[in-house]
């Protein structure tokens, strides 16, 4: 099992604030494709946007001295942000000639770039609207497989889908950061498998107290800071204790 390369007490993922809010800050843009007269079902875009962090994560462009490396380090060296901004038509087009990967889900797709400076987005991504990603699911998601890994919303925020879809993505992200290199290895070579959920009050109450990955939001847009967003319920994080043996926690844009 791999150790954190970062130490607990200078974690990107900490909360408080740290020497990394005085670096760069850099977001990872993740774009979702919304076409007006067949949008995708809302837990279907989260769990999209949320294997496409993985994917990134996992690619071997973003490591060693891949062409995504430097940016990926910088990124994590400061506030973990990640904006989610919607296209359609021309638009999606364009954002699809960037160098990004497009990950697919039943009815979403949602293409995910290497991380850019905060106010140095790429014009065609810049011009795009982060409003506008309400989205509803057609039927309730069916229950989610315990034996798979879970990314739990707090049923007591209201979100909008982009907000909910880059919270997702945090708790994704931190569950990775808690794996060992052969559960990365696993999870990565069966497809990054998961399901986005919001718990029932108790069952949210019972999970933030197990230790698990959890995302705390900064308070830049919608919900409260300090807010607690989404509890990442990996299989593997239940068994024995990863990294600092305890919940991380991170803010987000």
């Amino acid at each position: 099992m791999s150790e954190d390369p970062t130490p607990v007490s200078d974690s990107p993922f900490r909360s408080e604030p740290s020497a990394r809010d005085e670096a760069p800050q850099f977001v990872l843009p993740l774009v979702v494709r919304i076409e007006k007269a067949e949008p995708p079902a809302r837990t279907d875009a989260l769990e999209t946007s949320a294997r496409a962090v993985l994917t990134i994560l996992a690619d071997e462009r973003s490591a060693g001295e891949g062409e995504w490396a430097g940016a990926m380090r910088d990124w994590q060296d400061a506030r973990i942000r990640k904006v989610v901004r919607r296209a359609r038509g021309a638009e999606w087009r364009r954002a699809e000639a960037l160098p990004g990967i497009t990950v697919t889900g039943k009815s979403a797709e949602v293409r995910v770039f290497p991380p850019v400076p905060l106010d140095g987005w790429p014009k065609d991504l810049a011009k795009l609207q982060v409003s506008g990603t309400d989205l509803d699911d057609p039927e309730p998601p069916v229950d989610a497989d315990p034996a798979a890994p879970v990314l739990w919303l707090n049923p007591d925020l209201g979100m909008s889908a982009g907000k909910a879809m880059a919270q997702a993505g945090h708790a994704a992200q931190l569950a990775w950061w808690e794996l060992s290199d052969e559960e990365r290895t696993a999870w990565r070579d069966a497809g990054f498998p998961l399901a986005v959920r919001t718990a029932e009050a108790a069952r949210w109450s019972e999970l933030t107290g197990m230790g698990l990955p959890l995302v705390r939001d900064a308070g830049f847009t919608e919900i409260a800071p300090g807010s607690c967003t989404v509890v990442a319920d990996h299989p593997a994080l239940r068994r024995e204790p990863h990294g600092s043996g305890r919940a991380v926690s991170t803010r987000s844009e």
